[in-house]
């Protein structure tokens, strides 16, 4: 396996990823691909050779190797690895997606209009993706721990197993090589792939959480714009709101109909009226008709 391959397309993730995320990459290479490129690999490349069996029947150290061992720890750390990183191509395919989608809209409205404002944030159907992402990668960690806890009883290796399966011909008493160097590094890799599945489990609250944050300051900023803020000169009462209690009603202000009353004011004609204003304001002036 090329793992430097693998590196260069998980390095592609990091520009995308959260602080979470760029620590989760961390650990993944440094405590999990370069411990099992340098010493993993030595430690589980003879395993089998190293089983050693009291007997000489042949085929039973084969068969006693392979009810102990249905799958090696090398093989299925490789497995995991492959799986767990798997998913945060998703992330990349679906930016790539989102740039195609750009350069083709840039080619048909022009080069100056955007269908993003930018391709990578985590918005829309990316931040879905990026999020399942998640989810799929703390999957693949806690069912590979599961498997390997279920097969290795808890991670342990004895020095000492006893096997009865034929072709052997009674209880046969095999020996692992290297049992303790072997624990030490199974302990070492299931430590690490905890790290990472705690890690993975605080970006996904991260991420809720901030998504939650900011679609209640968008509903606040809505209702905001919506219904604008209470004002005191607005209100019909007669007094303040401030200086009434909680028994008070608000009555608007009502003022009673006017009606003049004719009967008292005469009604007279304008010319006359004129004359008379005119020889009260100026008595050396006659007007006549």
């Amino acid at each position: 396996m090329d793992w430097k391959t693998l590196q260069g397309l998980l390095s592609g993730v990091n520009k995308y990823s959260t602080a979470f995320g760029r620590i989760w990459l961390s650990v993944v290479f440094v405590f999990r691909v370069m411990v099992y490129v340098v010493a993993a690999e030595r430690v589980w490349g003879d395993d089998q050779k190293d089983f050693d069996c009291n007997t000489k029947q042949p085929g039973c150290a084969n068969v006693c190797y392979d009810h102990f061992f249905p799958i090696s720890h090398i093989r299925l750390w490789a497995l995991q690895l492959i799986f767990v990183t798997c998913p945060s191509f998703m992330v990349v395919m679906h930016v790539a997606y989102r740039d195609e989608r750009e350069r083709k809209y840039q080619a048909k409205h022009g080069e100056n209009t955007k269908l993003y404002a930018n391709t990578g944030k985590k918005h829309g159907g990316l931040w879905w993706t990026y999020l399942l992402s998640l989810f799929a990668k703390t999957g693949f960690e806690i069912g590979f721990l599961y498997v390997l806890h279920h097969i290795y009883n808890s991670f342990y290796l004895p020095r000492l197993v006893k096997c009865d399966i034929r072709p052997c011909p009674n209880i046969v008493d095999c020996y692992i090589g290297r049992p303790t160097e072997k624990k030490v590094f199974t302990y070492f890799m299931v430590g690490a792939s905890a790290l990472c599945i705690v890690l993975s489990v605080c970006e996904i609250i991260y991420l809720i959480s901030k998504r939650l944050v900011r679609c209640v300051s968008k509903m606040k900023r809505r209702e905001r714009y919506i219904r604008p803020p209470y004002r005191e000169e607005d209100s019909h009462c007669t007094l303040p709101v401030r200086d009434l209690g909680h028994d008070l009603e608000c009555k608007p202000e009502t003022k009673p109909d006017f009606k003049p009353d004719f009967k008292h004011y005469p009604l007279m004609p304008s010319h006359r009226l004129l004359k008379d204003d005119l020889r009260a304001s100026a008595p050396n002036l006659s007007c006549s008709t």
